[in-house]
């Protein structure tokens, strides 16, 4: 399997596939690269060169210890590209993984980047504070982290109900969908995932945001239930310079899985656009 070593001897394992202009796919928290599998198999499809890794300490990659904040994360993504030599790509990151895009534009610049594009994504921060009145109180990411370390694999597997909504009345359950997710986030390291939720809900992206200057497209459900949109995407959008927005009525939080068709769509108009 391909894998890069950073330079504090971390394994970050990725998939390279296809020619052309390259996407990078950043995943959400405590998933991996294979939460991007209706993505990469359509862009593929397209012409373009997809690539997607395990955040560290999550999927195949090394289940860390340390380095499990955003400027690491932001690091690693950085590693990787200059490993591959990518140029003009298009960085695509849903929920924790469109901080860890925010912090590698602001961290590392734009020289090998020609878009962006935030899913779902945690920006410009999660946390309730007097800074920011219409975060979530700290008591729900307490909870969060209380549910990783008393039975993790419980509280994966009864999180992928509001992820995906299927919460709601009338929803179309998948099961299939739900035991992906639970797949995916048992194989990551729960230290990992437990200092994930403190990268992903207390880190400012404000001045990442503002850093920004390629292209950026804002895509976010209006009955997200993990990052409710009032406070991530429609404050993102305003502090990203020309940022597109666009709303998703009654759509989840994992509207990628649940809606390909549609997403994938809209992806592929703005990266042609």
């Amino acid at each position: 399997m391909p894998f890069i070593t950073t330079k504090d001897g971390t394994e970050i394992y990725y998939k390279d596939w296809g020619q052309g202009q390259p996407i990078v796919f950043s995943h959400g928290w405590p998933l991996s690269a294979d939460d991007w599998d209706n993505q990469m198999l359509f862009f593929l499809a397209q012409g373009y060169r997809v690539i997607a890794h395990d955040r560290r300490g999550h999927g195949r990659s090394t289940q860390t210890w340390t380095g499990n904040e955003m400027d690491t994360y932001a690091d690693d993504l950085a590693a990787l590209t200059a490993a591959l030599d990518l140029k003009d790509a298009i960085h695509v990151g849903h929920s924790t993984g469109g901080g860890e895009v925010a912090r590698y534009l602001g961290r590392h610049g734009t020289k090998r980047v020609a878009k962006a594009v935030l899913i779902g994504a945690v920006p410009p921060i999660m946390v309730k504070s007097e800074a920011n009145p219409g975060g979530l109180p700290i008591d729900v990411f307490d909870g969060i982290r209380a549910g990783v370390a008393g039975n993790r694999a419980e509280f994966y597997r009864d999180i992928t109900l509001p992820f995906y909504g299927y919460n709601r009345p009338d929803a179309k359950i998948s099961e299939g969908i739900r035991q992906n997710w639970w797949r995916q986030g048992m194989m990551g390291g729960i230290k990992a995932h437990y200092d994930c939720v403190k990268a992903f809900s207390e880190t400012d992206f404000t001045e990442d945001l503002k850093k920004i200057d390629v292209p950026t497209f804002v895509m976010h459900g209006d009955d997200d239930q993990i990052v409710p949109i009032a406070d991530s995407a429609l404050l993102s959008s305003k502090l990203v310079k020309g940022a597109e927005l666009k709303v998703y009525p009654g759509l989840p939080h994992g509207m990628c899985a649940t809606h390909p068709d549609v997403i994938n769509a809209d992806l592929l108009a703005f990266i042609k656009g």
